[in-house]
């Protein structure tokens, strides 16, 4: 297990004309009638405390009432934009509980909290500064995990669902001991796949309270999956390890999980199916993926130092002169999926030749 040194202010980049293009193209470029910078101008805090009295490192603000006013009225217009096409019949039945805002990690978002006054039914949403790494983390999330995303960027402000599930940190020290043998099973072949994903499509710092477990209930057991929820370390750092949730000391009671859970005939079965299922969302995905790719290789969503050593990792793995030639981070990812791709129907042809 090794403590790996993640960049302590990843640069926010921004969005370019061809991102937003091509955003545009697959209707996440949305005109909505408030910006991060606005939700800025509060006049106040409190801290955020959790169930047990602990610093959540969130704030709850207040504006003052001509702001509000102004602010919750745009909040609940996102929302219905969001959740109904902008549908405005629902207005008068939606309340702003909370606006929260977290000063802990790169983005600084805002947490909404909207209320249907009518049943009582709450929904988050998080409205953040757009950074080009974080909206190809999620595109790539939609398209190459098992989990479709919502997510609305309008000029310099992004509008991301929340995602539900338990905080991976506290699913470790408070729920994991207690699960059953089988469940431990499960759970760590989940966490096996999870690791290849991450480490094939380049997202990083995984560590346990960047992603969820969600548990889902399944005729006699609980079935559990791992979603990401971090994505501003997509395509980044220069570390290859960073990429691979297995090496960082925040996940060490999931490695130890693998390990006395699973053989390794069974850990590499599971990388393969993962590596199958990957290719084949990026085949239903052909034209959408080689967009997204294209808009990535054009952009600058990293720096030379760190293009410069994780392509010369991956070579050292691969020996695909592909990467060794990679001009940015792009390319890397882009050399990535085709030398999967490339194994895939390999392995298919021999088995078919076999």
């Amino acid at each position: 297990m090794q403590d790996l040194k993640i960049s302590k202010k990843k640069p926010s980049f921004p969005i370019t004309p061809k991102l937003h293009g091509y955003l545009s193209k697959y209707n996440r470029n949305v005109k909505i009638p408030i910006f991060y910078d606005d939700l800025l101008r509060f006049q106040g805090s409190i801290v955020v405390y959790d169930k047990d009295d602990i610093d959540t490192l969130w704030i709850r603000v207040y504006y003052n009432e001509f702001e509000r006013q102004e602010i919750e009225s745009a909040l609940k217009k996102v929302y219905t934009i969001f959740h109904s096409d902008g549908n405005e019949n629902i207005l008068p039945f939606l309340n702003v509980d909370n606006i929260d805002f977290c000063t802990f990690g790169n983005s600084k978002p805002f947490r909404i909290k909207i209320r249907n006054v009518l049943n009582d039914n709450s929904t988050y949403f998080y409205v953040k500064t757009a950074d080009a790494s974080r909206v190809y983390g999620l595109e790539l999330e939609h398209m190459l995990s098992p989990n479709n995303l919502n997510f609305l960027v309008h000029e310099n402000t992004l509008i991301e669902e929340h995602i539900v599930g338990i905080p991976g940190d506290e699913f470790i020290k408070n729920i994991l001991p207690n699960c059953s043998k089988s469940e431990k099973s499960q759970i760590a072949k989940e966490f096996v796949k999870f690791n290849e994903r991450c480490m094939i499509r380049l997202l990083g710092d995984m560590r346990s309270y960047n992603y969820v477990i969600v548990p889902t209930h399944d005729f006699d057991k609980v079935v559990y999956k791992i979603r990401a929820i971090d994505f501003d370390q997509q395509s980044y750092e220069g570390k290859f390890n960073i990429y691979r949730p297995q090496f960082f000391k925040e996940n060490f009671e999931m490695v130890e999980l693998v390990a006395k859970s699973i053989q390794k005939l069974s850990i590499d079965q599971y990388k393969t199916e993962e590596r199958s299922i990957l290719v084949k969302r990026l085949k239903s995905s052909n034209i959408r993926s080689k967009k997204l790719i294209e808009c990535m290789i054009s952009d600058e969503i990293s720096t030379k130092e760190n293009i410069e050593t994780l392509k010369m990792t991956i070579f050292d793995y691969t020996h695909d002169i592909n990467f060794k030639k990679s001009k940015n981070m792009g390319e890397i990812l882009k050399y990535s999926l085709d030398f999967l791709t490339r194994n895939y129907e390999n392995v298919n042809l021999a088995n078919i030749r076999g």
